[in-house]
């Protein structure tokens, strides 16, 4: 099974380089599902029913989110009705939605679960006892399991992935929108990387126009963030995993659209 995962998505530039570049991605690659960060979608900041419904449009199969979920007004109902929508599964119980998702097809069964870090984040349930919880009862479904760990700091993605190595087909980092070049199969068979790297506007502070966050730095008071809007590009990353749930190679991806 091939499986393309997109990094954050950044507002409109992130859902044109989806556009533009996704199906050359899927020709080329053979890709059997993808999947896609998408909790800074809709205008930069959280996802909504309309935004989400563009990306699967586009042929993305299913999406993850983070720290920016609640964003948007209509966040709750949709977490309830998108069944191939996952938020982070260490949320407090009771909250909407689902940490985790399936894709079924005739590639087979993948589960995707999404995680949010602790270490530099608002803290909220332990990511590690979360995941580790949840396994028994998604390996009767398929043994193909990818997590998203939507995290700020690359100790804690790192120390994740050796907690499951072996356990868990792959783990990608994603949430501080700088791609690195540290993709890699663990020594138990868990396919890694600290971070994917955002999809939208490379001209900018993490997607956003630089005067903003420069301004904010510089005189500590509130600024509006617009999305930046020049050298839009995709991030992402690629991994086979066999019916065992072995990660079986990955490859990491970072294209612009060229004018």
């Amino acid at each position: 099974m091939r499986t393309l995962f997109i990094g954050d998505i950044i507002g409109k530039p992130g859902r044109v380089a989806i556009q533009c570049l996704l199906p050359m991605i899927i020709e080329q690659k053979k890709i059997d599902y993808i999947v896609a960060n998408g909790e800074n979608a809709a205008g930069g900041f959280g996802l909504t029913s309309e935004v989400a419904r563009k990306i699967y449009e586009l042929g993305v199969h299913g999406m993850t989110l983070g720290n920016h979920l609640f964003d948007q007004r209509d966040t709750e109902s949709m977490l309830d009705d998108d069944k191939f929508l996952a938020r982070p599964a260490n949320l407090p119980p009771g909250s909407p939605g689902r940490g985790y998702f399936f894709l079924d097809g005739p590639a087979g069964k993948l589960c995707v679960i999404n995680i949010q870090g602790r270490v530099f984040m608002t803290p909220i349930d332990c990511p590690f006892r979360t995941v580790l919880a949840l396994l028994p009862e998604i390996k009767k479904e398929t043994n193909i399991i990818i997590i998203d760990f939507h995290a700020e700091a690359s100790s804690e993605k790192q120390a994740l992935g050796f907690y499951l190595d072996g356990q868990v087909s792959a783990i990608f980092g994603t949430h501080t929108h700088v791609q690195t070049s540290d993709e890699r199969i663990l020594p138990g068979g868990t396919g890694f990387i600290t971070d994917v790297g955002m999809t939208g506007p490379y001209l900018s502070v993490i997607g956003m126009e630089a005067s903003g966050p420069i301004a904010k730095m510089v005189d500590y008071r509130r600024n509006r963030f617009e999305v930046a809007t020049e050298d839009i590009r995709l991030a992402a990353v690629i991994i086979d995993a066999d019916n065992d749930g072995k990660c079986k190679s990955i490859e990491r991806l970072l294209l612009k659209i060229e004018n």
